[in-house]
């Protein structure tokens, strides 16, 4: 039911957003993902990397292993810190975390029925509804957390340095700092409490000696 309610709504995202179709940046991300899909707890799945042409510098995951990155990340991430931004989204699929917020933003019952009869309820939602509640997605604060402490593990079992994790936060408040606004930053916009995030990460990389 998972990968079958993924398969729809990538059809959907890939429809209706700009899919970058550059070679060298789907080489980079799909590199850097299947190591981490390799070492994550989810092995059922088959995990698919795809880019956005979005200036907007953010990522998101969907249900079933489709993980999602704007061109607008890979830009200011370098691949240590791609890794941990890609782990971070694996973790949500992981721990199931994205079918839980769908469930909160579309409703139980829509959702089994994109499940089960997906034509006949995606009919009764404007397509971009569906899409944006995909792209922006709201987790609860232990989940995001719990998502960044999986992705620590999964990018230093997968030959990362996990303080990319760090560094990527960090770059993200410089950024805001420097122009004054989250604007164009999806991930600060959404997250607001980096601070207790860098901080917990910090606790956790310690933790892997």
């Amino acid at each position: 039911q998972e990968v079958s309610l993924g398969a729809n709504f990538s059809r959907q995202i890939e429809q209706e957003l700009d899919v970058s179709e550059d070679a060298l940046l789907k080489q980079r991300v799909n590199a850097i993902g299947q190591k981490i899909a390799h070492v994550s707890h989810r092995q059922d799945l088959v995990y698919r990397f795809r880019v956005i042409s979005d200036k907007e510098i953010n990522a998101f995951a969907v249900p079933g292993g489709y993980i999602y990155v704007n061109t607008g990340l890979l830009q200011m991430a370098d691949d240590d810190e791609l890794a941990s931004v890609i782990a971070h989204e694996v973790g949500h699929v992981a721990a199931k975390h994205s079918v839980k917020a769908l469930q909160a933003a579309l409703g139980y019952q829509l959702l089994t029925g994109l499940i089960f009869q997906g034509e006949k309820y995606q009919s009764a939602l404007k397509p971009g509804n569906i899409v944006f509640n995909l792209m922006h997605l709201n987790y609860s604060r232990a989940d995001e957390l719990f998502a960044d402490k999986l992705g620590i593990h999964y990018v230093s079992l997968a030959g990362f340095d996990p303080q990319g994790m760090i560094h990527f936060f960090q770059k993200l408040k410089l950024k805001q700092k420097k122009e004054g606004s989250s604007e164009g930053i999806f991930l600060l916009r959404s997250h607001p409490y980096v601070n207790q995030r860098i901080e917990a990460a910090k606790k956790e990389i310690d933790l892997l000696g």
